[in-house]
């Protein structure tokens, strides 16, 4: 068989399986793909500099990447969205930096047919949006294994038997560098004491060799996550991380043995083993620290059951939640978790909803009460009828969104991205300017060359690059704990910077359904009669009195009428029961003249009123006092709503809220809102109904209340699973602080750089101080981004 060599990496292969492309011979898609893409991107120079080297082969077995087309893949992990493309959520191995993030990215948008290419730095995880018809998934995953990654499908347990394997792997190296650097702090004990007490040249190349023989299996066992990262930055002109320790830890272990052998001058073996041990375990805790923020939404995940009890034909059998069509009746049995939306229709208990709501309390169920996906049974024993599919349930849903959210970058940490991806380029010209510098004033090459590598190790970019991603994920996942969800990460930042909260009256500020005020009894009656004609009506004035009577008995009525937009007519053992407002007692020529701000409500027997109950739609019982709280965060807070005025300013006075607009259109709502943003400000709505959508759509901010309406849910930016004023003052205590800690990391990283770059290129920092200081900085920061958490708990 023919051989013929790859004109992107020089390798030859037998050209049976040659990929011919334009008059180019290439071994395979990995190869073709980063051709185009090099010369795409202006980057063909590449091919010049390695005319005459052949690139090393990847050293890992991948598995066959075309049973990534399979029917059973795409039915388990891709979906296809609402333009007809294909999406797909990855876990991508190998990404250690920004820079890491910014090369898939780049090589993935240059590829035909892939529309998004999203990946979140914290946890590896890239949603792809591509049209299968023009690219397979099969040729996405081969470019990112050609430009040295590798992806497989993200689910939670698959990517928690790669973390496992991970920490396995930076547990072994940090044993080997931990063990070894100790040794070597031991010989340099002996060599630090020689200084004072007189050693020999002999000796002291003797510990030297001894240093050299220890720090070798630290710098390329233990640095070899390092060394690998800085491959393919080089491979692929990006200036990264890795680049920086990598290089300063091979050029100080270098000069090391050249000073060895030599037999004069100091060497730094000590410092090699110091600085890769030091900012090992900085990257581990960094890998920790990034697992825990993203914890979240695995939790979430895991709260969805694999299979349900399905009733069909009085029989009972087990199918896959992914078959289960919408209005299926499920068995649910106690402690399983519910996996769809629906109604109870036989059976009672209690359910769990913590998991979405945060609500700790138990909530009991009954017939005819809704369930939500992702809650579990405490003790229920029942069945209900499906009202979504799973694909379409609340929990999915959420899930859907909080991934959405954690791969959209706000603006802020944009711009330290593109900040960070100059950084080190930068620092390596300062670290040759100062070595020149050094070198030619005092003529000292040593000193130079350490000035140099201190330079290079003190500078790394690590902090700058952690500053916003670890806060910003740590904050999301707290909201998702908290039932808050934001549809995108930059909305924390566009929420930070609000000045005024718009709120609509019934079903935000308030309950959403009447409740007796006063009531006033002008004769003694039999209550169970009252309850009994309120019963018999779905009439929210009528259900409001039924909840404040709660009996459990009821009396039997006859000739039951419902008179529209006036009452409820009945007779009981012949007499005449009237239950309804003034109009329905003028029409039975009964005299009433009770003037109140509030819904009235008459019951009358035989024409005379017996009972005067006043009802009105009553604030929430954490209305006033979240009102408070984000008042206190600078915040205006306004009521718009379309009731009349004497009913706004009732509630408005209840809660705290002094500017109150009244009888408005959904439209006249939504103009308000232009208006303010037309001065300047910055604006949050948040709003349930369909009369608040457009308000909802134009405002910077929009917030749906989870009982709201779905096409409210759908236009909002932000949804309150708790239903309740505190989730959203909540909501802004999280953003507000997510944002100072984001601008406080920038500020540590920046302020650090700024002193410490000086410093290391006056001379008065040395590699191993330089190394501490550093990886001190990247923990400072990701320890200062977990303070988000402890802002609920004031």
């Amino acid at each position: 068989m023919s051989k013929i060599e790859c004109d992107h990496c020089h390798l030859e292969f037998d050209a049976s399986v040659m990929i011919e492309d334009e008059g180019h011979c290439f071994c395979c898609k990995g190869c073709q793909g980063v051709f185009h893409l090099l010369n795409e991107s202006g980057l063909e120079r590449f091919y010049e500099k390695a005319a005459e080297t052949k690139l090393t082969p990847q050293t890992m077995e991948y598995d066959d990447s075309d049973h990534f087309d399979t029917p059973a893949f795409y039915e388990r992990y891709v979906t296809t969205n609402a333009e007809g493309f294909q999406e797909v959520s990855l876990i991508i191995e190998g990404i250690h930096c920004a820079a890491c993030v910014w090369l898939n990215e780049n090589a993935l948008h240059k590829m035909d047919g892939v529309i998004e290419a999203h990946i979140n730095y914290t946890n590896n995880k890239a949603r792809i949006t591509w049209a299968d018809h023009t690219v397979k998934l099969s040729a996405i995953i081969e470019m990112i294994r050609a430009i040295g990654y590798n992806a497989f499908p993200y689910d939670p347990g698959s990517q928690e038997i790669s973390a496992n394997r991970q920490r396995k792997d930076y547990y072994l190296r940090m044993a080997v560098a931990t063990f070894a650097s100790m040794n070597i702090m031991w010989v340099a004990v002996a060599q630090y004491a020689g200084y004072f007490t007189g050693i020999t040249q002999d000796v002291k190349t003797i510990l030297n060799v001894a240093e050299w023989v220890l720090a070798t299996p630290v710098l390329f066992y233990s640095g070899w996550v390092f060394f690998k990262g800085a491959y393919y930055g080089i491979k692929n002109r990006v200036v990264n991380m890795d680049i920086l320790v990598a290089t300063g830890a091979l050029l100080t272990y270098l000069y090391s043995i050249y000073i060895t052998l030599n037999q004069e001058g100091e060497a730094y073996f000590d410092s090699v083993a110091m600085i890769i041990t030091f900012v090992l375990f900085c990257k581990f805790l960094e890998v920790l620290s990034k697992k825990n923020a993203a914890d979240t939404l695995d939790i979430m995940s895991k709260h969805i059951p694999s299979e349900v009890s399905v009733v069909e034909a009085g029989t009972v059998r087990l199918m896959p939640v992914g078959e289960v069509k919408e209005g299926a009746v499920v068995l649910l049995k106690s402690g399983e978790k519910i996996a769809f939306d629906g109604e109870v229709i036989e059976g009672e208990g209690s359910i769990d909803e913590s998991s979405l709501s945060g609500e700790s309390r138990p909530v009991y169920k009954c017939v005819g009460d809704t369930l939500v996906s992702g809650t579990t049974s405490i003790d229920a024993l029942l069945q209900y009828r499906t009202t979504k599919d799973f694909a379409h349930s609340t929990l999915s849903t959420l899930v859907a969104l909080l991934e959405n959210a954690m791969r959209k970058k706000p603006r802020i940490e944009q711009m330290a991205n593109r900040l960070s991806e100059h950084f080190s380029t930068a620092i390596l010209l300062f670290a040759l300017l100062t070595f020149l510098v050094w070198w030619f004033w005092p003529h000292d090459f040593e000193t130079s060359f350490i000035v140099g590598i201190s330079v290079i190790i003190i500078a790394c970019p690590c902090a700058l690059a952690l500053a916003t991603p670890v806060a910003t994920l740590v904050g999301l996942g707290l909201g998702a704990r908290r039932g808050i969800l934001f549809k995108e990460a930059a909305q924390l930042e566009t929420m930070a910077q609000a000045d005024i909260l718009v709120l609509d009256k019934t079903g935000t500020i308030t309950k959403g359904m009447p409740e007796v005020v006063q009531v006033n009894v002008l004769k003694t009656f039999d209550e169970s009669l009252l309850f009994s004609l309120v019963s018999s009506s779905n009439h929210p004035v009528a259900k409001g009195i039924a909840r404040y009577l709660d009996l459990k008995t009821a009396q039997s009525l006859d000739d039951v009428e419902q008179r529209n937009a006036q009452g409820i007519c009945a007779q009981f053992e012949g007499k005449q029961v009237l239950g309804g407002n003034a109009r329905l007692m003028q029409e039975y020529d009964i005299d009433v003249n009770t003037v109140s701000r509030h819904s009235l409500f008459y019951f009358a027997v035989e024409r005379e009123v017996y009972a005067v109950f006043e009802l009105s739609d009553v604030p929430k019982e954490d209305s006033a006092e979240a009102i408070e709280a984000i008042k206190r965060h600078g915040i205006e807070v306004v009521m718009l709503t379309g009731d009349h005025e004497g009913s706004a300013q009732y509630i408005a006075q209840e809660v705290g809220i002094e500017k109150v607009y009244h009888s408005l259109t959904p439209k006249a709502k939504a103009s308000y809102i232009e208006t303010c943003q037309s001065e300047g400000h910055r604006v949050i709505m948040a709003g349930d109904g369909v009369n608040d959508i457009l308000a909802l759509a134009n405002a910077n901010i929009g917030i749906a209340m989870g009982s709201g309406s779905d096409i409210a849910i759908e236009v909002s930016d932000v949804v309150l699973l708790n239903d309740n004023l505190t989730a959203l003052s909540e909501a802004v205590t999280i953003s507000k602080t997510t944002f100072k800690l984001i601008k406080q990391n920038l500020g540590i990283s920046l302020l650090y750089n700024a002193i410490t770059i000086p410093l290391a290129m006056a001379g008065y920092i040395i590699p191993l101080i330089a190394a501490i200081s550093m990886s001190v900085s990247s923990l400072l920061v990701v320890g200062n981004s977990m303070r988000v958490r402890w802002s609920i708990l004031k």
